[in-house]
């Protein structure tokens, strides 16, 4: 499928493991797998407003191996906005995301104004190795957000998705899932900004 030069780019990056698939299918289709398929480069669209008019939410989910670094440096280089995911079972997938971040900043430059999002995944384990404070702390050493998740629990999800929309800066854009609030969104519309869930 050709790319439309009105796409809003996605881009989800992560180590293997992590739940980036999860998240994003949990999102787009609204379903959770427990087995572990691993992922090379996956696309999902979603229509959406923006700047009063239509366009599509492209969401590009990664491999979480190091195998393929031309289609990581083409994913940061044509994305718009970007998903840093670890598991808060793992340190080491912290850890994995600090190159992935150097590229995007050496790719965009300037990334104050970019949308990134630092995700821990896996929030509903018991066995964890990550507070919620250290993933604070590195958000605000990269100068980014942070939100802790859980795909197979459908916590903060949707949310993830809203607030990434709500720090795009240089357009307006509302985010339309099936057209109506899920139970989840309607208690959760404290979430401020430009953008909306409709």
């Amino acid at each position: 499928m050709p790319e439309q030069s009105n796409d809003y780019r996605v881009v989800v990056f992560g180590a293997a493991g992590v739940g980036k698939s999860s998240l994003v299918l949990r999102f787009v289709r609204g379903t959770f797998r427990e087995i572990y398929i691993p992922t090379i480069e996956d696309t999902y669209r979603q229509v959406i407003s923006c700047d009063k008019s239509i366009c599509t939410l492209q969401i590009t989910d990664t491999t979480g191996s190091h195998q393929f670094p031309a289609m990581q440096r083409l994913s940061i280089s044509k994305g718009h906005a970007f998903i840093l995911v670890y598991s808060v079972t793992s340190r080491q997938s912290m850890e994995d995301l600090q190159p992935i971040f150097e590229q995007i900043c050496q790719i965009k430059g300037d990334i104050q104004k970019i949308p990134i999002m630092l995700v821990g995944n896996k929030s509903d384990e018991t066995q964890r190795e990550l507070d919620a404070s250290e993933g604070q702390a590195l958000a605000s050493k990269w100068k980014c957000s942070f939100m802790e998740t859980s795909a197979k629990m459908n916590y903060n999800v949707q949310e993830l998705f809203q607030e990434l929309l709500n720090l795009e800066k240089r357009r307006t854009i509302s985010l339309q899932v099936d057209g109506k609030k899920s139970k989840q969104q309607k208690k959760k519309d404290k979430l401020q900004g430009k953008c909306s869930v409709m």
